[in-house]
């Protein structure tokens, strides 16, 4: 148990901007093979991210007045709030990818774009209609419920949506470890954000890593409003959006860079949101 919490703090260190300082940070230290191993807790900085977003997205629909709109904007505000708990992590990652594959055909030049902390047309293109897509597919699961005119006071399903965002907070951070397992890593090894990740995840991570991912999905089942077959659905389109992501940089790359993994978690998001909302 002590093991497993010193790893956990350690991706909460990483992937968060949750200060682990002081006395609490002696206590968890640090090597290569730690990081590594906090890899099977990338699901764990899900629940963490997705509590946020799914209780700034609650508290908003109660405290904003009910019309139309309050669901898109409650969604936006927790887009804001998850996005200042990762410093943006992911985003990045997915401008930097966009930037890389749409910037040149050629692997190497296409690796070298990558690395550039600069944000091209791409990636700036990338950012927008992630956010786009996010927000009006938060916005419509929110809206689902509302049945009254537009001049009457509407009434919308919070929980719903709150679970949505806790599960695919959860599930995009578990499925791009899959790429980990299946592809090699390409990116610089001297200065690549995940250098610690160049090795093959363990299946003793993976393990962890599902089991993150399944607690969620149950909780989201039992305590917030979804059914087992919507979120089915909704996994569903995830998991297709990680084995497109995939395909895509074997035929690219031939292999995944750390900016890849941002890429396919923010796209597995979305797929999870599209899922469950044609699901619904």
């Amino acid at each position: 148990m002590s093991q497993f919490l010193r790893h956990y703090l350690l991706a909460v260190q990483f992937f968060t901007r949750i200060p682990v300082i002081g006395a609490v940070a002696d206590w968890v230290g640090y090597s290569p093979a730690m990081l590594r191993a906090s890899a099977a807790h990338f699901p764990g900085i899900g629940w963490l991210v997705g509590a946020v977003a799914a209780g700034v997205y609650a508290l908003l629909l109660a405290l904003l007045p009910a019309t139309l709109f309050t669901p898109l904007v409650a969604a936006a505000l927790s887009t804001v709030a998850s996005v200042l708990l990762t410093g943006g992590f992911h985003e990045d990652g997915l401008a930097d990818v966009a930037d890389g594959l749409g910037g040149s055909r050629d692997r190497q030049r296409a690796l070298e774009i990558m690395k550039d902390s600069r944000i091209g047309a791409f990636g700036a293109m990338a950012l927008v209609l992630a956010l786009l897509c996010k927000l009006s597919l938060l916005g419509l699961l929110g809206s689902v419920e509302s049945t009254l005119p537009l001049a009457e006071e509407a009434s919308f399903d919070g929980w719903r949506v709150a679970g949505a965002l806790f599960a695919a907070h959860v599930v995009s951070r578990g499925l791009p470890l899959l790429l980990i397992a299946r592809l090699p890593h390409v990116g610089d090894a001297a200065s690549s954000k995940s250098k610690p990740l160049a090795d093959q995840i363990t299946p003793g991570s993976l393990v962890i890593a599902f089991i993150w991912c399944l607690s969620a999905l149950a909780l989201a089942t039992y305590a917030l409003s979804l059914s087992a077959i919507h979120l089915i659905v909704a996994c569903s389109f995830s998991v297709l959006a990680l084995l497109w992501m995939g395909r895509l940089f074997t035929r690219r790359l031939q292999g995944f860079t750390g900016d890849c993994l941002g890429a396919t978690q923010q796209v597995c998001e979305i797929a999870f949101y599209l899922g469950l909302a044609v699901a619904l």
